[in-house]
């Protein structure tokens, strides 16, 4: 009798077993289906998102179309990018010829999950409150390309027998 019963545990113990091993496979399965449209979801968004920006954009001045070959970057444009459509098939791009605007569109392309700060007080306190906000690798970076930016700056406009301000040390 007790090995009867020790026989009918083991038995239930492992249809029991059998059943949670089922029940993960089929949960898995359902999973994996439901990952494709995951990503429809997330293209999706992206691409409302990027309509959100556009919508957010003063018109431009120009026509896009005209626009379109200055500031397409080759690489970027072969590139499949989930943007709006028009009319024409093709992604129009940042609704301002403002460049603060073309950049922001073009990093939002690359990530639209990208978050740009409300810089609105003078230069040296949106630049105390940047250097906060970065690490300092990022802020180390920024310096080194606002060093260049004016080398560019100086050389694109040379002046004319000014006094140099030297830098103050802090």
């Amino acid at each position: 009798r007790s090995t009867f019963g020790r026989k009918a545990a083991f038995s239930a113990l492992s249809i029991l077993v059998a059943l949670l091993i089922a029940g993960q496979a089929v949960t898995v399965y359902f999973v994996y289906q439901q990952s494709g449209q995951i990503s429809k979801l997330t293209k999706t968004s992206q691409t409302l998102q990027l309509e959100s920006l556009q919508r957010k954009l003063p018109p431009s001045a120009k026509p896009a179309s005209k626009m379109r070959m200055a500031v397409v970057n080759v690489p970027l444009a072969m590139k499949d990018l989930p943007l709006a459509p028009s009319s024409d098939g093709m992604s129009m791009g940042p609704l301002s010829n403002k460049t603060e605007d073309q950049v922001k569109h073009l990093l939002l392309q690359a990530d639209p999950k990208k978050m740009f700060p409300e810089l609105k007080d003078n230069l040296m306190d949106n630049l105390k409150r940047l250097k906060k906000s970065m690490t300092d690798s990022d802020w180390k970076s920024f310096e080194s390309w606002m060093h260049k930016w004016l080398l560019f700056e100086l050389a694109k406009n040379p002046q004319k027998d000014e006094k140099v301000i030297p830098a103050e040390k802090g």
